[in-house]
């Protein structure tokens, strides 16, 4: 569950920390006051894009900071893919764990360099600057804004008071509908098939060519390999040759140094070797004076080993240093040949060294063309009749569950005040001949399209949603399909952001009955203005707009039960003690 929300200098809010309970919590206040400024909050922390302008004016930066109670959630990590193409990864969803933060999750957060959660704290946070800078962080890791809104999109699911029109999506739908039916992992393995067909389709696509086209590509790839396999290039091999080829551009300057090194050390009459015997001569007769001095005459013979070593090693040096104008040039033109092939296949060696090995590949995939194209042909050919076996089972499975669906919703329609409405699912599918077009165009979704139909009233024929022109019918729609999907449904905070608007009366006490239905099996968070939707709640808190100190700033209070009263009495419409009784009675 999300535990606590708190945001600095963001619109309205100064300081702001509002401490959320279990099951169903309602905010309710006046027009204005701030309760849009939460979700506003809860979508940065979310990874929605910041906007600078909402920086409190006056205040450099701002910052939302959000906990996740994780214990509780029970989540796992596992990889699946989102319905939305732009924002894949990994999915949080329920596991049977209570012990302590989840393995799989703690997994996840390895995989992304994040530090675990302490206490079962999940703790996400984000600041922006009046400069545009950015910050986000996982449990105080830096981290992206992509893998926080991964985390996010998976942990809370906000619906705005707009969010109802995502249902004239007909692929929305589709995702409810095999939401519903746990149809998730069928659909995916029909698009697997999919994008391996897409793939087999590519290579056919590259050996299929005009012959003049063909004949270009082979004397290309033939060229391409000869030259890279005549260089017989070895790994690393440039910065040997540019070494020794340093080396030999300058053995005359090396050989003069070496042998002047040599002179200086024992090769004429004030020779350092030579001094150094001296040196020996005289502590010797030293010690024989003073036995004390012996230490002295350990560090001479120390000293004169290593100038004689030092001697040996640059004699050697010098024997080894080569004069030769033809190895300089043999050096010269391996390296001109490394530096040319690099110009035309890579940065480095090992880039040119790969791109032989792709061209030797592809020049003997096109000149065993025939054979590959029979090889591909098949493959596409198996690849087919999988398509079309896989996608025919997932139509039938949507075919059972569509009229469980729409009993499910029927059900919860009528408690939402359409006591004799009528729901549907119309489905049609792809026939054999359009059905790998069809495919390729929804990789993600099978051979199916639908619509969700529904007549609001009796001896109205059956519409699609997209033909109904009250909001208030399409919020209370979203309404019962959300409550119908709260089982399967694997994000545990659901927000509903003033979805209720634009309904009343009794159909107002049932949404506060469906909040609380759902709250049942999910932490909810809901913004209204209705008090039959805020009175069932387990939680309700104001939120007011104060001025302090010639600024006014947005505050929230979770009221208690007396509190409650004078809350629902407004917004029944007045403090009167018709209202008063009309609040207390709600509450009871």
């Amino acid at each position: 569950m999300l535990t606590t929300l708190r945001i600095k200098n963001l619109a309205l809010v100064s300081d702001l920390t509002l401490e959320l309970q279990p099951g169903c919590n309602v905010i309710t206040g006046e027009t204005g006051a701030g309760k849009s400024i939460l979700i506003g909050a809860l979508n940065l922390v979310l990874g929605e894009r910041a906007d600078r302008t909402l920086i409190r004016s006056g205040a450099d930066s701002c910052s939302v900071e959000v906990v996740f109670d994780v214990r509780q959630m029970s989540c796992l990590l596992t990889e699946r893919r989102s319905p939305d193409p732009a924002r894949r990864g990994n999915v949080i969803q329920r596991a049977g764990s209570e012990t302590g933060a989840p393995s799989m999750l703690q997994a996840f957060l390895d995989e992304n360099g994040l530090e675990p959660c302490e206490d079962n704290q999940l703790v996400l946070k984000r600041t922006f600057t009046t400069a545009g800078t950015n910050r986000q962080f996982v449990n105080g890791s830096p981290t992206t804004l992509t893998t926080l809104a991964a985390i996010g999109e998976w942990l809370v699911d906000i619906h705005g008071p707009h969010d109802h029109q995502s249902l004239l999506n007909p692929l929305k739908q589709l995702m409810i509908l095999d939401a519903f039916g746990g149809l998730e992992s069928e659909r995916e393995q029909f698009a697997d098939l999919v994008r391996r067909r897409s793939a087999l389709e590519a290579e056919k696509s590259a050996l299929i060519v005009d012959e003049k086209t063909y004949v270009q590509q082979l004397d290309l790839l033939r060229f391409q390999v000869k030259e890279i396999e005549a260089a017989r290039l070895q790994p690393g091999e440039d910065e040997q040759v540019e070494q020794e080829f340093h080396r030999a551009g300058n053995a005359a300057k090396l050989l003069q140094l070496g042998q002047a090194a040599l002179d200086v050390l024992a090769e004429n009459d004030t020779a350092v070797l030579t001094q150094l015997g001296v040196v020996g001569r005289a502590l010797q007769e030293l010690q024989r004076v003073d036995t004390g001095a012996g230490a002295l005459v350990e560090l001479h013979s120390q000293a004169n080993g290593m100038l004689n070593d030092l001697q040996t090693e640059i004699s050697r040096y010098v024997e080894k240093v080569d004069v030769d104008p033809a190895r300089l040039a043999e050096l010269e033109e391996r390296l001109n040949l490394i530096h040319s092939l690099k110009r035309k296949y890579g940065s480095t060696l090992a880039e040119v060294i790969a791109f032989g090995g792709d061209a030797k590949a592809k020049l003997q995939s096109l000149e065993s063309r025939d054979s590959e194209l029979a090889r591909l042909n098949a493959a596409l050919e198996k690849l087919d009749t999988e398509i079309l076996k896989a996608g025919r089972a997932l139509t039938a499975a949507r075919k059972k569950v569509i009229p469980k669906l729409a009993k499910a919703a029927l059900t919860q329609l009528a408690d939402l005040g359409f006591k004799q409405s009528q729901f549907d699912i119309a489905l049609s599918s792809a026939t054999n001949e359009e059905t790998l077009q069809h495919a390729t165009r929804n990789t993600q979704h099978g051979l199916d399209t639908i619509e969700f139909q529904f007549s609001p009233n009796v001896g109205e024929p059956l519409k699609p949603l997209r033909a109904i022109a009250s909001s208030g019918e399409m919020a209370r729609v979203m309404l019962a399909l959300k409550t119908v999907l709260a089982a399967q449904d694997e994000i545990p905070v659901l927000v509903f952001d003033e979805v209720d608007a634009n309904v009343g009366g009794e159909t107002a006490n049932a949404v506060g009955e469906k909040m609380k239905q759902i709250a049942a099996k999910r932490q909810v968070i809901c913004i209204t203005h209705l008090p039959q939707v805020a009175a069932p709640a387990d939680a309700h808190y104001v939120v007011t707009k104060q001025v302090n100190e010639g600024r006014t700033i947005s505050e929230i209070a979770l009221l208690d039960k007396k509190s409650r009263v004078t809350e629902l009495t407004r917004m029944l419409g007045g403090q009167s003690d018709a209202a008063r009784k009309h609040a207390e009675a709600l509450l009871k």
